[in-house]
């Protein structure tokens, strides 16, 4: 059963009468179909209504559901012959990022991206997406090793921030991400990048220095979380929603500003309402931008990867 947030309250209420409807509906003396289908049609139009016009917030809160599709999801839906890579060959492995080789519609590529966990025990193992130095430096090392073998880059990031604790600290987390950032920039093969829910600080941008960026329509990419800047801005965290607005974090937004290159629909009511049709939506939007970049050369990616991320700002 889907899970619903606070603006989707008049559609959970349809949705509870369509139910109760539905339980009646063994009764041969009544006739409620009739009754159901109209209720039907409200909620999918009111459900529509609602997320055409959400704002930052209210996307802040779709892209953080719980049953959106996460990593493993995407693995299973988009890649074959998924082989992962463990461990960054210093320290440790770390499970909030995966990484490995696969098949990508016919093509060899390299995949790499968070995991956050869908469930208390899978979310304690992931650390709910949150990756120590380890992660990245075992992302490095997988970015390096598709450099070598000619592989095509493919990241998926969803992450409250990179994992701010003091092992983290003593293991060199800063020099860990920026290291990251600069091993994207450095590739000399395809890179594609997709936000495919939240893109939290440096943690999200140490995978997404990509060739292409995209973004699912109701994902958010922000340098910090709504709640973080509103406690920085005005010393509480109640002012999320405006630092939301004011930070510019949605996907529409940050197309007009040229931060990512393209914005991938999601189903009605958001990826969690039908996951198999995001993922293939995503799936066809990577399969497009990497046959754009197939077969240029090193020099121009690592030029107008370059050229991509310095012209950010520029008036």
């Amino acid at each position: 059963m889907t899970a619903f947030l606070d603006f989707e309250k008049p559609v959970a209420a349809l949705d509870r009468q369509i139910a109760e409807l539905r339980e009646m509906g063994d009764d041969p003396s009544l006739n409620i179909d009739g009754d159901i289908a109209r209720l039907e049609d409200k909620s999918s139009k009111l459900l529509r209504e609602i997320y055409g016009k959400l704002t930052p917030w209210q996307k802040t809160q779709v892209a953080r559901h719980p049953d959106r599709p996460h990593f493993k999801h995407y693995v299973a839906g988009l890649f074959d012959d998924w082989m992962p890579l463990a461990g960054d060959r210093n320290f440790g492995d770390d499970q909030a990022i995966l990484g490995g080789l696969a098949r990508f519609r016919g093509r060899r590529v390299m995949v790499i991206g968070h995991e956050k966990g869908d469930d208390i025990p899978s979310r304690m193992k992931h650390n709910f997406g949150m990756a120590k130095p380890e992660g990245y430096r075992k992302a490095i090392r997988l970015m390096q090793l598709a450099d070598r073998f000619g592989l095509p880059v493919v990241t998926l990031v969803d992450t409250s921030g990179a994992f701010p604790g003091i092992q983290a600290e003593e293991r060199g987390q800063a020099e860990a991400i920026a290291r990251s950032t600069e091993q994207c920039l450095a590739l000399g093969v395809p890179m594609v990048a997709a936000v495919v829910g939240e893109g939290g600080s440096g943690g999200a941008i140490a995978l997404a220095a990509a060739n292409r960026v995209l973004m699912f329509e109701h994902a958010v990419y922000s340098v910090i979380s709504p709640e973080g800047c509103a406690s920085i801005l005005w010393r509480t965290s109640d002012k999320a929603a405006d630092a939301a607005a004011a930070m510019k974090m949605s996907a529409q937004d940050l197309l007009g500003l040229k931060v990512i290159d393209r914005i991938v629909p999601e189903p009605v009511g958001g990826a969690h309402r039908a996951p198999d049709v995001a993922i293939a939506s995503l799936g066809d939007a990577i399969e497009q931008e990497l046959g754009a970049l197939s077969g240029l050369p090193r020099d121009t990616l690592l030029a107008a990867r370059e050229e991509k991320f310095l012209a950010m700002g520029r008036a």
